[in-house]
């Protein structure tokens, strides 16, 4: 059987647990990438990606040890944990891929009814716009809006912000649920390499200490 040994298992077990670490800086990075832009703080599921980003580093960093110690607590633990963390991840990642413009806009919309008005002409000077969404339904806001709106642009013609923030959160759910959807799948090889790695005998070790 392919990496049946002992030394094998315990390789490819640091070796899985070192590209969970990268994969969860990964998504640690991209996620924040995308939320400093402005529109992502009001979407949950990026906060969501970085939490999964920085609990798949903590356990990745507990299996390693585990597998470079052998120790048993610590590798039932780790397939455990990788195991939620494996259907959090999978759940998150589906949704980032499934969420459409009309989603997108409804939590834009909730989110920006929440913001107080300096945080909303901070985030128009920055991404250099004014208002949200000019729609039917949130016409008055959105003509407040660009009355106070601070960005230069309002000399000449503006965007509004809510189609610069709906295009860049587009591009960051794609490459946030693509990303997290494919290494989840790697999850399940982990958890099935702790649990035969951890039902081998360490060769080195004295038998009766086993388990």
């Amino acid at each position: 059987m392919v990496c049946g040994g002992f030394t094998c298992s315990k390789n490819a077990l640091c070796a899985l647990n070192v590209v969970y670490m990268l994969v969860g800086l990964l998504l640690i990075g991209v996620a924040a990438w995308g939320k400093g832009f402005g529109l992502v703080s009001s979407i949950h599921i990026i906060g969501g990606v970085i939490a999964v980003g920085v609990f798949l580093l903590l356990i990745a960093i507990v299996g390693l040890i585990g597998a470079m110690h052998h120790h048993q607590v610590m590798l039932f633990f780790y397939m455990v944990i990788l195991f939620i963390v494996f259907l959090f991840q999978f759940g998150v990642s589906c949704s980032c891929l499934a969420m459409n413009r009309g989603q997108q806009e409804t939590l834009l919309n909730s989110a920006w009814g929440m913001l107080e008005n300096k945080t909303k002409t901070d985030l128009e000077s920055q991404l250099n716009c004014c208002g949200l969404l000019n729609t039917t339904d949130s016409r008055p806001q959105f003509d407040l809006d660009v009355q106070n709106c601070p960005a230069l642009c309002k000399q000449h013609t503006c965007y509004t912000c809510g189609l610069k923030m709906l295009d860049h959160a587009t591009e960051a759910l794609k490459i946030l649920g693509g990303v997290g959807l494919f290494f989840s799948f790697t999850e399940i090889l982990g958890v099935w390499l702790a649990v035969r790695y951890r039902n081998q005998k360490d060769p080195r070790a004295n038998p009766s200490a086993f388990l």
